[in-house]
């Protein structure tokens, strides 16, 4: 058996395991908002700037006939992702008309993109935005942890499971199409998630730290 059947062997059984993974990535992150009933440290914008790269790289790799194991990850991650986006807006008390237009002309425009109506030379535009795109939503959120020095709200398993998955993804990509795009996109990916994760624990862990600090 040579090397480069043993790596695809490898590649494929990351893939079925990062797949798994998401399967549950969100999980820990709805149950933390439904036990909290609180959207506190939660970036409503990382949200949706999240949803954006998702949504464009589900696009991106099925218009391209790449192999649906090196992106299975992006519609079961979406499916969860609306349910948490709902939530948040929820506890926010955020749903409202604009809202519910908003959602009308996101599901328009992915439909759209996935069938081509909307030309695919839009998504080759759109697809190298996704690695800022991608960092920005994770930034925001590392920010409304540290600007509301409270992660209550913020699971770390959700970012645990978000940095492991993308680790493995930097591995399966390259073995599958070496597109560069897609490889700067999850080692930026791997580097944000484990900061928000070690933020999280750290907020979590001296949840009164500045609080002694002022009343000192």
């Amino acid at each position: 058996m040579s090397l480069q059947v043993i790596l695809q062997y490898i590649s494929n059984g990351l893939s079925l395991i990062t797949i798994g993974m998401c399967l549950v990535l969100k999980v820990p992150q709805i149950s933390r908002l439904l036990d909290s009933k609180s959207a506190v440290g939660i970036s409503c914008v990382g949200l949706m700037l999240e949803l954006t790269s998702y949504s464009v790289m589900t696009c991106y790799n099925f218009t391209n006939g790449y192999s649906l194991l090196s992106y299975m990850e992006y519609p079961i991650i979406l499916i969860q992702e609306y349910f948490l986006i709902y939530l948040v807006l929820k506890y926010l008390s955020a749903i409202n008309t604009q809202t519910l237009l908003a959602v009308g002309f996101y599901f328009i425009t992915c439909t759209g993109l996935l069938t081509q109506v909307i030309p695919k030379t839009v998504l080759t535009f759109l697809a190298p935005l996704c690695t800022p795109i991608s960092a920005s939503s994770k930034i925001a959120q590392l920010f409304a942890i540290v600007r509301a020095k409270n992660a209550d709200a913020v699971s770390p398993k959700t970012w645990f499971i978000s940095a492991f998955t993308n680790l493995t993804r930097v591995f399966t990509i390259w073995m599958d199409s070496a597109d560069a795009l897609l490889l700067g996109n999850f080692i930026i990916s791997v580097a944000l998630s484990s900061s928000i994760m070690f933020a999280a624990l750290y907020y979590r862990s001296n949840p009164k730290k500045d609080e002694i600090k002022k009343a000192d």
